[in-house]
């Protein structure tokens, strides 16, 4: 299964060689991409925060357009799959222990997040809800959406880019991954407090998403881009439909 192994994004940063590659990982995602671009047309106005494009092109292609463009995109992905080689090469064969691995830290993630807060930081535990006013559908979708989008943004770009500026201020690979960790993770928290749809801020929750930030970098460094994007995504929907 070497295949499906990942070298680290950074030059010189300290993630181990066992990662799903870039590749792959974006194959992997294409259903789940799917799930959200798709689903997001039956939640409008309702999408995810870290999405920066969806909204600009619902507003101004109609919706065959619409799906034709997110069409494009995944059928791209699943083409760029099918003729890698080498390193790249993708195999479909790991999207059992894909899933799988994901559950495993997705139904762990919330249970040890809640016993630091309340044990060591000795604060409450949130309850965390879907959007206002809408049922097990919108919260499907909004998971889906933030498990692409968010780590995406937050974790593929932000941390790789924050890795690459920390490291070219004379960081050592190690002091590099933990800066970009926290700063990433505490902007991941701060944002879902903002706009009209944002959580109202306590410190707890706050404190709560800031460590859910954590593992998925953490997850995301270690493991590859995919297994913090199904891991972000199956933690969602226990914490928003399940809970």
């Amino acid at each position: 299964m070497n295949a499906v192994k990942e070298g680290p994004p950074v030059a010189g940063a300290t993630q181990p060689s066992g990662r799903y590659n870039l590749l792959t990982s974006l194959a992997l995602i294409t259903p789940l991409f799917l799930v959200y671009q798709v689903g997001v047309l039956l939640t409008w106005p309702i999408y995810n925060g870290a999405d920066l494009i969806t909204a600009y092109l619902v507003l101004h292609l109609n919706l065959i357009s619409y799906i034709a463009v997110n069409v494009a995109v995944a059928a791209a992905c699943c083409v760029m799959a099918a003729n890698s080689s080498g390193k790249e090469r993708v195999d479909f064969r790991m999207v059992v222990p894909l899933m799988l691995e994901s559950a495993f830290y997705a139904f762990f993630l919330g249970s040890a997040i809640i016993f630091v807060m309340m044990k060591l930081l000795h604060v409450p535990a949130p309850h965390m809800g879907g959007p206002p006013g809408h049922g097990p559908i919108a919260s499907f979708v909004m998971s889906a959406g933030a498990g692409v989008h968010e780590e995406l943004l937050f974790r593929l770009l932000l941390m790789n880019g924050l890795v690459a500026l920390f490291k070219g201020m004379k960081f050592g690979p190690v002091e590099s991954f933990l800066s970009a960790l926290l700063f990433s993770s505490t902007l991941f928290s701060a944002v879902h407090h903002l706009g009209p749809l944002g959580d109202p801020f306590t410190v707890w929750v706050f404190v709560f998403r800031l460590l859910a930030g954590a593992a998925f970098g953490t997850i995301y460094w270690f493991r590859g881009f995919a297994v913090a994007v199904y891991t972000h995504a199956l933690y969602d929907m226990y914490v928003l439909i399940v809970r």
